[in-house]
């Protein structure tokens, strides 16, 4: 049992610095994080964060991600390139770790779907 009483993440070690998280474990906990940082990348290659929280919208494989990113910047940057990055910073459950999650992105109206393909816990700052 975690020492907040839930149980733990199910994971596996990539290192001594990441912990992955399978992308249905994923989708089961990613509520805990509460907000999260959507990372699309412009036309001019710089970073654009947005700080959102995200849903679980679909079933089974066609689960998703969802940010209401408002239709502005995020969701432009994501229909030119759709590899997207989220971090999540540390929460109250998660002993330091951040949550780090890379995806691929469609863009509806002011919604940003992603498809997570990877997800991983990052080591506690020092």
């Amino acid at each position: 049992m975690h020492l907040s009483g839930r149980r733990p993440l199910p994971t596996t070690t990539v290192s001594r610095m990441s912990i992955e998280v399978s992308i249905d474990q994923l989708f089961v906990d990613v509520g805990r994080w509460g907000f999260g940082y959507l990372v699309t990348v412009s036309v001019d290659h710089r970073s654009h964060l947005l700080a959102l929280r995200p849903t679980v919208t679909g079933e089974g494989d066609d689960r998703r991600l969802r940010f209401d990113a408002g239709g502005g910047r995020a969701c432009r940057n994501a229909v030119d390139r759709p590899s997207v990055s989220m971090v999540f910073p540390p929460a109250e459950h998660s002993d330091g770790y951040s949550l780090v999650v890379d995806g691929q992105a469609t863009v509806e109206d002011r919604y940003v779907d992603v498809r997570p393909t990877w997800a991983v816990l990052h080591r506690p700052a020092p």
